[in-house]
Order: C-alpha cells, then structure tokens, then sequence
C-alpha cells in the first residue's frame, strides 16, 4: 500500500499523517487486489499446468482403481476359464466316450456372432478396449458354463440310464464258476439225448444236484414253471433292452412268475429235468427274441472266493430284494 507520509501542522506544531481522498484509497485498494488475485490466478494456473488439480488428482487415482479391478477380474476369469476347460475336456475324453454320446458340436460350444459388435456402448472410454475385451471374455465364459450345464445334465441322464442297463445286464456267471463249463453255443452233431443232431442254443454248467442258481441281471421272471419242449423245471428273467436269460432243467424253483429279482438273486437249484441226460443248467441269452453266445456276457475267469464275495455285496446292497 506504499510507505505512510506525515506533515506539520503549523497550527499546533504537530506532525500528521496525510491522508489521501477516499477515492484515492479505495482506487489504490483495488489495484491492490486486482493484482493479488491475478498472481494467485497466475500461480493455479502454473501449478496445474504441471500437476494438475486435485480433482484430477482423485479422478486419476479412481480410474487407476477401475483399471486395477478390471486386470484382477481378468485374472480370475484366466482361472475360471481353466476350470471350465478341464471340465469340458472330461466331458469329451471321458463321460461321453464311456457313455456312448456323441461330443457337443463345436458351433454350440463356440458359437459366432456374426461380427456385430454387441458393445458399442462401451465405446469412447479411456479403457474402451481393456473393458470390452473383459466383457466379451465373460460372454463367452457365460456360453461355455451354459452349455456345459446342459451337457452334464444330459451325462446325468444317460449316466442314471447307462447304470440302470448295467444293473439289468446279464454280466455275471448263473453258477459258481469253479464248475467246469459244458457243451455251448454251438451245433451238436449227435445230443446226448435224442441221438440227433441239433443246435445248441446254450451254455451248459457242469454242476451237481441241488447246485444254487443266481439271476445275472436286474429284471423281471416272465416264466416260471414246468416247459414241455426241453427245458424242464425253467425260469425266465426279461432284463429289458431286448434281453432275455433262460435257465433250465432246474429241480426247483424258488421265484415267481411275475416277481421283480435283482442281480446275485438266488431262483433255483441245479437239477435234471426236461430233456436232459444228468444234473446241469443250461444258461441261454436271447437278444429280441434270438439266441446268443451267453458265454460272451460274463467273465468266468475269477476264483470260487471272489464269485461268493460278489453274490455277498449284492445281497448287502439296501435295494436287493
């Protein structure tokens, strides 16, 4: 505001302070100010143009924020994206090989879009393309989870199936399998009955009188009972899917027509009716109404022991019957 001058007051001898008009020092104060505000202005000005403002400041941090979320969420999505890979390649090496099913078309699993450009909303950012890529990578995840659901839900379903058809397979030997196997599937030039030749539809067992019986499969007894035409005391298991196993020549029957039997089920003992020229069993498969090789359908290659500790964890199983 400048330095304070005095004068003398010759009236009374003393030195006074001169005071300039009003308007005088109303006009200074503001050029006084006027140029304190231009050289804060000037400093802003400069200390932003280097540094810029803090509201920069915050909005830099946060878009640092945003850009670090987003390198994160890539990398959980690298993860997931690895899990879902696994889980699809044993999908196609190992449950639908397994299972008979055929492998998901590769346009379902990795459908195309037709070029169009689903986010053009996304458009004009700093980080445009880091958050587009990170959406169109979470699209695609969101189709591979999809259609990986719904094939698990389909190996579900043919697992649930496939396990019933085992269960009703005839897989395992009718008899003990220490017992020497006799005559098969084959054609016998002179029967050891009739003295003619004939085909031989089954698989005989060589076992003594009265020797258990078991069911090979799940399945329902549709004959029971006495046959004329050979078999003697028979049963008769449909095990679905076409499947049929005979057992014959039996000397007693210990089901029902009608009964549902399980796998390992005991249903008879060994005997020499019907057609026959000494205890046996004759075991034959029909497959749609025709007879099969039934030595194909189960592996006689296991000791009397592990034959027994089978027909044991059949027996044990909650649902056998």
């Amino acid at each position: 505001m400048g330095k304070r001058k005095y004068f003398l007051d010759l009236n009374d001898l003393q030195y006074k302070q001169v005071r300039p008009p009003l308007r005088k020092r109303i006009l200074h104060f503001i050029i006084w100010f006027s140029g304190s505000l231009a050289l804060t202005l000037l400093y802003i000005t400069i200390y932003t143009s280097y540094s810029g403002s803090p509201k920069v400041h915050l909005l830099s941090r946060h878009l640092d924020d945003i850009k670090l979320k987003y390198l994160l969420a890539n990398r959980e999505l690298d993860s997931s994206l690895e899990a879902i890979t696994s889980l699809k390649q044993s999908d196609e090496i190992r449950y639908r090989p397994v299972l008979s099913m055929d492998s998901v078309p590769g346009m379902i699993r990795n459908p195309g879009y037709g070029g169009v450009d689903r986010f053009t909303n996304l458009d004009g950012y700093i980080y445009t393309p880091l958050i587009k890529s990170t959406r169109i990578r979470i699209a695609e995840m969101k189709n591979m989870v999809r259609v990986q659901d719904q094939s698990f839900s389909g190996i579900l379903d043919r697992a649930t199936e496939w396990k019933h058809e085992m269960d009703h397979l005839p897989a395992i030997s009718p008899v003990d399998p220490s017992f020497r196997l006799g005559d098969g599937f084959k054609f016998r030039e002179v029967h050891p009955v009739l003295g003619i030749g004939r085909m031989h539809y089954g698989q005989d067992f060589s076992v003594p009188y009265g020797t258990d019986i078991f069911a090979t499969g799940d399945g329902k007894v549709v004959e029971a009972g006495y046959n004329n035409y050979g078999f003697g005391n028979y049963v008769v298991i449909d095990h679905g899917y076409g499947l049929q196993s005979i057992y014959g020549h039996l000397s007693k029957i210990l089901v029902a027509k009608g009964d549902m039997v399980k796998r390992g089920r005991l249903i008879g003992l060994s005997g020499s009716s019907g057609t026959s020229s000494g205890p046996h069993l004759h075991y034959q498969i029909n497959k749609y109404g025709s007879p099969v090789n039934a030595i194909n359908f189960f592996n006689n290659d296991i000791t009397r022991e592990e034959f027994n500790e089978m027909i044991e964890a059949f027996h044990s199983d909650s649902n056998f019957r």
